[in-house]
């Protein structure tokens, strides 16, 4: 376990996001379930980005297989969102991803977790290895805290 405490900077790739007023639950704070599309966001983004080819297979596809979020402290419409995001693990036909969320101006952090994609043949719905391509731009990204 560490103290380390990362900040936005300490992501290799940050994504910002805008809220919505329907973002919030009745207390007045943006709704738990709503960082889990944050997370989506980031990391569609992020693959976006660095993984093209991921679009261009048509018989390839990721899942996502697990998704956690630990949240710190309430945020609220129309604050500003922030994701970082960073590969956290790759194993053969799936990688980890760690995020972070940080909020306003100050860019507080007000949640963390992880997001796991396997990747899939669309046709079997069979776990198959990241293609090689996909894996280099993924480690080229890999960051440990």
């Amino acid at each position: 376990m560490t103290d380390f405490t990362p900040s936005l900077n300490d992501y290799p790739y940050q994504v910002e996001l805008t809220t919505r007023l329907e973002d919030n639950d009745e207390n007045g704070y943006i709704n738990n379930v709503t960082f889990y599309s944050f997370f989506d966001t980031a990391v569609s983004r992020f693959l976006q980005t660095h993984c093209p080819s991921i679009g261009e297979s048509t018989n390839i596809t990721t899942y996502v297989v697990s998704s956690q979020c630990q949240y710190i402290s309430p945020a609220s419409y129309p604050e500003a969102i922030f994701v970082g995001v960073r590969v956290a693990k790759i194993g053969r036909s799936s990688v980890t991803y760690g995020l972070s969320v940080y909020a306003g101006e100050s860019q507080r952090r007000v949640a963390h977790g992880q997001f796991v994609h396997v990747y899939v043949d669309k046709m079997t719905d069979n776990a198959v290895p990241i293609p090689a391509d996909i894996k280099e731009a993924l480690a080229s990204n890999m960051e440990e805290f």
